[in-house]
């Protein structure tokens, strides 16, 4: 029985996909929502904007501010309750450091980037890392 889930989740509209996924396939689930910020890029446009704050976690939090209000918004909706957790640097890492703590991770086909050149065809770059190297069952939604 799967009592943990976690979904990974940035602004795009696979991760919200995937957290209504989780909702209606893990119903009893304990679902946490994990989104990471700082994320490195060729311009280290966010990655250094963190970098230069006083406060790091504070500032993480707060970069991660409008992900969890849509998260808690589709929460409410399906009356239920989510924890949410911020994770700085590479976002398959963090998914992956935090995988052997849950049942099953369920996440976005593409995330925000799906845009880029360096796109993947069928699913984006993260969900291939975390489906080949998670410990855990992975459910990827499109």
């Amino acid at each position: 029985m799967t009592e943990s889930v976690l979904v990974p989740m940035d602004d795009s509209t696979h991760a919200v996909h995937a957290l209504e996924y989780a909702f209606e396939t893990f119903p009893t689930a304990d679902i946490t929502v994990l989104h990471v910020v700082g994320v490195p890029s060729m311009m280290m446009g966010e990655a250094t904007a963190l970098a230069l704050e006083d406060e790091l976690e504070t500032a993480a939090e707060n970069y991660a501010e409008d992900v969890f209000t849509q998260a808690h918004s589709v929460a409410e909706q399906r009356d239920r309750e989510i924890s949410t957790v911020v994770g700085i640097g590479h976002p398959a890492r963090n998914i992956l450091k935090r995988a052997k703590n849950y049942d099953a991770i369920v996440l976005g086909a593409h995330g925000a980037d799906r845009g880029r050149a360096t796109r993947r065809f069928l699913i984006g770059n993260i969900a291939e890392t975390v489906v080949k190297r998670a410990p855990t069952p992975v459910i990827v939604v499109r």
